[in-house]
């Protein structure tokens, strides 16, 4: 009973969000501040399916320059809990087909975030040179999901380097952002318990331009591994009270 009633909720938010959102958008269309207008609107839906959603940014997350925002990928819930770090000024990198998702893709396009061809070498190689030129010719940052496809509760999953060679070349800072573990969520459960969610300190890529594109995935891989293994003991610990 409690998943039909979410699963009512969100075709209803799913509907508003088109309808109003689209229009909204169609005034500006393809303007960056509207992905952190809508990410915070997914962010607040994660209430209804009984999560206890923390953020934890640096005072000036929001006032800070350009810069390339990874994070870990786990699943669809990552709607509703990744999205509240979204920081303005901030467009996304997802796969071509997202814009063909039923109500969500036509407004992802809307918002003005970027779609990458995965299937295609060539295209993806384009795509990481749209996100530099991106960068340098506008006052916009760009967030990519360097594992490349979800992890499904696999911890997490190596490192693809886009996002490295999109921050070595428009010569921005990597911002790793870690989402705590979200395999425990059940949609027929009431009571989901905590999901935290967190920024790092800025990887700069300068210290990097004497070595590979490697080192730097790898310097941001382990910090990312080590604060989703302290996060998720950190929610074990509070959902067991």
């Amino acid at each position: 009973m409690i998943a039909l009633l979410r699963i009512i909720a969100v075709a209803i938010f799913a509907v508003v969000m088109f309808v109003f959102g689209c229009g909204y958008c169609l005034l500006s269309p393809r303007n960056p501040k509207h992905v952190f207008t809508f990410g915070r609107m997914f962010a607040a839906m994660s209430k209804v399916f009984g999560i206890k959603l923390e953020l934890r940014i640096p005072e000036d997350a929001y006032e800070r320059g350009q810069a390339i925002y990874i994070a870990n990928h786990q699943n669809n819930w990552d709607l509703f809990t990744v999205s509240s770090a979204v920081t303005p000024k901030v467009v996304t990198v997802g796969k071509k087909s997202l814009a063909w998702m039923p109500l969500f893709g036509q407004l992802y396009w809307l918002t003005g975030n970027i779609l990458i061809d995965r299937a295609n070498k060539t295209k993806a190689k384009g795509t990481i040179n749209q996100v530099v030129d991106s960068i340098k010719n506008s006052d916009v940052s760009v967030w990519m999901f360097p594992e490349g496809t979800r992890s499904r509760g696999r911890g997490l999953l190596p490192f693809k380097t886009g996002a490295f060679h999109a921050a070595m070349g428009a010569e921005v800072p990597v911002i790793p952002i870690v989402c705590s573990s979200t395999r425990h969520l059940k949609l027929n459960r009431w009571n989901n318990g905590h999901v935290i969610v967190e920024m790092l300190p800025p990887v700069s890529y300068e210290e990097y331009k004497d070595k590979s594109v490697r080192d730097l995935s790898n310097q941001c891989y382990e910090a990312m591994k080590v604060k989703l293994a302290e996060l998720d003991n950190e929610v074990a610990q509070r959902n067991a009270k």
